[in-house]
């Protein structure tokens, strides 16, 4: 039996270049504004190492609690195509599979996100959780 849903899709259009859209996702002093972070929390670590097999650790801070999320590149294809496990290992041991897709659209791009993997209980949760966090990447590359 399957335990995993399909794949979650999530779309956003940003006004930026697919370069400077891609840049937020692999360089340190930007993820770290974005992504995974949380309304209440402060990122205290963020390690990326955007290259095959390189790793990715964020970790937010809170309430004082520490949330870890981890995960290994897989693909590395700028400015177009990031791939990438992940895993919460503080409320799961599962690791699924990030897609990123960057496409020119105009002036700007659209990105595609597919998250395969994600456990029933959680995919609400982390729809939900892609969108603010897509919407939270545009505001800091602007578009």
């Amino acid at each position: 039996m399957n335990d995993t849903i399909a794949p979650l899709t999530v779309r956003h259009a940003y006004s930026a270049q697919p370069a400077r859209v891609f840049e937020g996702w692999v360089a340190p002093s930007l993820a770290s504004r974005w992504l995974f972070a949380t309304p209440d929390g402060r990122i205290v670590r963020c390690d990326i190492d955007p290259r095959p097999d390189g790793t990715l650790v964020i970790t937010d801070r809170r309430a004082g609690d520490d949330v870890e999320h981890r995960g290994e590149f897989v693909e590395v294809d700028p400015p177009r195509r990031l791939v990438f496990t992940f895993s919460v290992p503080k409320y799961s041991s599962v690791v699924t599979t990030v897609r990123i897709e960057i496409v020119p659209a105009g002036t700007g791009c659209e990105l595609t996100l597919v998250h395969e993997g994600v456990l029933p209980e959680w995919a609400s949760q982390t729809e939900q959780g892609w969108r603010d966090l897509l919407a939270a990447l545009a505001r800091v590359v602007g578009g």
